[in-house]
């Protein structure tokens, strides 16, 4: 069952977080105006925030400053959107929709698809970089660092080319879990892992948000693969069956849709336990592990 409170807050923070993004990627005259153009048709195109979400809950389990959450949060949605516009080109998912809309490459070209995923990423550490993010140097290093751990070939970038070679192999339980720890779960955990570096949070803290995230992570990728075989194509705003198609392994083809299903919630409940050591401030994390493996987009 989904936490009542869940919806309304997503809708909040991502607005809140939007207005972020609309700063941090103003509208550019000139020669690099039809860049700029695609980096916010990428970005600020709606979508949930779960990962702008996490941040900014995270972040809230230690005080730290809404304004300055919001900056880390933008960074983290620059990144989401530039590993999507990539996602979707020719060579890679070679996908036409994107949250209803054409994808960037289908705008614009593919040319511009590239170079504005390739500008999202790089702006991404800009914004950790700025004071607005943090007072602290040493804080904003480390936010830098972790999430060029979390987005390149240790994470992200990494699951993306394992699951490239997996196409139309057999891939076992294990090999699909490493898989989508990194190309999902690295960024998840970033995001939940930056709110407690910039609250400086104690070991046991991000150890707990650490181990809520892995779960987390886990189980909303299983939803997603759930969704790919039942979702509704209008609800989603993107094609289903793509893994068929593409001959990819996932949690479904492998457990079948009830196993899936169950191992999705299982997941989201252990996720969940993993806030034991937090109060009622953490009930919206709470909340969001039932969210993902329950939502229908």
């Amino acid at each position: 069952m989904i936490h009542p409170a869940i919806e309304p807050a997503l809708k909040e923070c991502a607005a809140f977080v939007e207005d972020a993004l609309n700063e941090a990627l103003p509208e550019v005259q000139g020669p690099q105006g039809r860049l700029f153009e695609a980096m916010r048709y990428a970005t600020l195109n709606g979508g949930k925030r779960i990962r702008a979400f996490l941040v900014m809950q995270s972040g809230r389990q230690f005080g730290v400053d809404r304004r300055a959450l919001a900056h880390a949060a933008a960074a983290v949605e620059c990144v989401h959107a530039y590993s999507l516009v990539h996602d979707d080109l020719p060579a890679m998912d070679d996908d036409d929709l994107r949250r209803g809309k054409p994808t960037a490459h289908k705008q614009f070209d593919e040319a511009t698809a590239i170079l504005a995923g390739d500008a999202l990423l790089t702006h991404a550490f800009a914004l950790l970089a700025g004071q607005e993010t943090h007072t602290d140097p040493h804080v904003r290093c480390e936010l830098v660092a972790r999430l060029a751990q979390a987005s390149g070939a240790n994470g992200m970038v990494g699951g993306q080319m394992m699951d490239i070679d997996a196409k139309g192999q057999l891939t076992d339980i294990g090999q699909i879990t490493r898989l989508q720890r990194l190309k999902t779960g690295a960024l998840i955990s970033f995001a939940v892992d930056a709110g407690a570096i910039m609250g400086k949070a104690s070991a046991g803290a991000r150890h707990a948000l650490s181990n809520y995230a892995q779960e987390l992570g886990l189980a909303y990728q299983i939803a997603d693969d759930l969704l790919d075989v039942e979702g509704d194509p209008v609800q989603m705003g993107k094609a289903a069956g793509k893994d068929q198609r593409a001959g990819k392994a996932t949690f479904v083809t492998i457990l079948g849709p009830e196993r899936a299903r169950a191992q999705a919630q299982l997941l989201a409940d252990q996720a969940a336990a993993h806030l034991e050591v937090f109060d009622e401030k953490a009930d919206l994390l709470r909340g969001l592990a039932s969210y993902v493996v329950n939502r229908r987009a």
